[in-house]
C-alpha cells in the first residue's frame, strides 16, 4: 500500500498560469487564422473556419475538465488501456486512412468521415507519456539503485514500448511525427536517472546516425539506399528545399520560400492586423507562423515563443510542488512534446529544419493536434488540482 501525505497550504487547486498561457496562444492562434482565411477563402468559409476552431477549443476544453478529475492512481491504471487504444487506432488508420489526404501529404495517417477528419497519433503522444511514465516509476521503484543493468533494462523497456508505436508511424510515412515521438522518449530517459556511461554512447551514436543519414540524403548513392528502405520522393524534396530554399522557389520550395518572404516583409514590428502582402499555402495550420510573423513581425514573434516558455515554466514549477514522481515524468514527457513541436514549427517556417508538417501548439488550425495537446494541460492540471505528496517505499505500487 501506499503511504500518502496530502498537502494543503491554501493554494489554489486551479493552476491558473497554465491556463492564461493557453487562452493567449488560444487567441492568438483564432486570430491568426481568422488572417490566414481572410485572404485565402471567401467570408462564408473565414468564419466557418473560426467556429470549427472555437469547437475544438471548446471540446480540449472539456477534455481538460474531464482529466483533471483523475488523480495519479487512476492515471497509473488508465495507462496501459490507453496506451493499447492508440495502438490500435495506428494500426486501423493503416486500413480505414483517408485516401485523400495520403494522395496530398504522402502519409496515410487520416481518418475522413466526411468533412470531419482525425489523426490518431495526435491522441496517441498523451496516452504514450502516461505509458512511459508508468514503466519508468515502475522499474525505478523495484530497483532502487541504479546500476549498468538496471539502468540497461530500464533502456530495453522504453525501447519496446517504443517500437510498435515507431513500426505503425514508419507504415504511415509519417516521420515528422515519429520524431515527436522519439523526443518524448529521449526527454523522459533523460531525468529516468540512466547513468552517463550509457546517456552519453547514446547521445555520440544518435549523433553518428543523424551525420550519416544527412550524407545519406545529400548523395546519389546514398539516396539510392533509402529509396530502396521505403524513402519517398517527396520526403527528399522536402529535404532539398531546406538545405537550399532558393533553388526551387515555383515547385517544391515554393511554401517554404514564400514563408521566409512574409515573415522577412513583416520587420520588426510587423505589417499590422490583417495586413497580408505575401501569399502562403496551408498557413492557417502548418505555417501558422508566417502570419504571425508577416502581421507582427519580429516582436510579435519573440512575445509568442515568451508564452510557450512562461508555460513550460509553470508546468515545471506545477511538478516540483506535487513532488510525484510518476507525474515528473509525464509532466516531462508533456513538455517534450510541446517544445518539440514549437522548435520544429517555427524552425520549418523560418528555412532552420526540414518541413515536416508539425502543427503549432495551440495556435495553428486542427482538432487533432489541439485535442492531443489539450489532453496533456488536462494532465498537468490535475497535478495542481489533487495536490499530492507521495513518500515511496520500496513495496509501493499503483494497483
Amino acid at each position: 500500500m501506499n503511504e500518502r501525505r496530502e498537502t494543503d497550504d491554501g493554494e489554489s487547486r486551479i493552476d491558473y498560469g497554465v491556463i492564461f498561457c493557453v487562452l493567449m496562444l488560444a487567441l492568438i492562434g483564432l486570430a491568426s487564422i481568422y488572417v490566414a482565411a481572410s485572404h485565402d477563402s471567401s467570408a462564408t468559409s473565414v468564419w466557418s473556419l473560426i467556429f470549427s476552431q472555437l469547437v475544438w477549443y471548446i471540446i480540449g476544453s472539456v477534455a481538460i475538465l474531464v482529466i483533471m478529475q483523475f488523480d495519479s492512481e487512476q492515471l497509473w491504471k488508465v495507462a496501459p488501456i490507453a496506451y493499447w487504444l492508440g495502438v490500435f487506432l495506428l494500426a486501423a488508420v493503416l486500413v480505414f486512412y483517408s485516401r485523400t489526404y495520403a494522395a496530398s501529404t504522402g502519409a496515410k495517417s487520416w481518418f475522413a468521415i466526411g468533412p470531419l477528419t482525425f489523426q490518431p497519433s495526435e491522441v496517441m503522444k498523451p496516452a504514450f507519456i502516461l505509458m512511459l511514465a508508468r514503466v519508468v516509476s515502475d522499474h525505478n521503484h523495484t530497483f532502487f539503485e541504479h546500476t549498468l543493468h538496471s539502468d540497461w533494462l530500464l533502456l530495453g523497456k522504453l525501447i519496446l514500448w517504443t517500437l510498435p508505436v515507431a513500426v505503425l508511424l514508419k507504415l504511415q510515412n509519417d516521420f515528422g511525427t515519429m520524431l515527436v515521438f522519439f523526443a518524448i522518449v529521449g526527454g523522459i530517459a533523460l531525468i529516468s536517472g540512466i547513468t552517463w556511461k550509457i546517456i552519453v554512447p547514446a547521445v555520440v551514436l544518435i549523433g553518428g546516425v543523424g551525420g550519416t543519414a544527412l550524407t545519406l540524403v545529400t548523395t546519389t548513392w546514398g539516396r539510392t539506399i533509402l529509396e530502396h528502405i521505403g524513402f519517398q520522393a517527396y520526403q527528399f524534396s522536402r529535404i532539398d528545399t531546406w538545405l537550399n530554399p532558393a533553388s526551387n522557389t515555383s515547385d517544391q520550395g515554393y511554401q517554404l520560400w514564400q514563408s521566409m518572404k512574409a515573415i522577412g516583409s513583416g520587420g520588426v514590428f510587423g505589417t499590422g492586423f490583417n495586413v497580408s502582402k505575401v501569399y502562403v499555402p496551408v498557413r492557417e495550420s502548418d505555417m501558422i507562423f508566417s502570419v504571425i510573423g508577416e502581421n507582427f513581425g519580429f516582436i510579435g514573434g519573440c512575445i509568442l515563443i515568451l508564452l510557450y516558455l512562461l508555460l513550460i515554466y509553470q508546468m515545471i514549477r506545477v511538478t516540483f510542488d506535487t513532488k510525484n514522481v510518476f507525474y515528473a515524468y509525464i509532466s516531462t514527457g508533456i513538455i517534450m512534446m510541446i517544445l518539440f513541436h514549437t522548435f520544429e514549427n517555427i524552425g520549418m517556417n523560418i528555412g532552420l529544419l526540414p518541413l515536416t508538417g508539425i502543427p503549432l501548439p495551440f495556435v495553428s488550425q486542427g482538432g487533432s493536434a489541439l485535442i492531443g495537446n489539450m489532453i496533456g494541460i488536462g494532465l498537468i492540471m490535475s497535478m495542481r488540482y489533487h495536490y499530492k505528496s507521495y513518500m515511496f517505499s520500496r513495496n509501493d505500487d499503483f494497483e
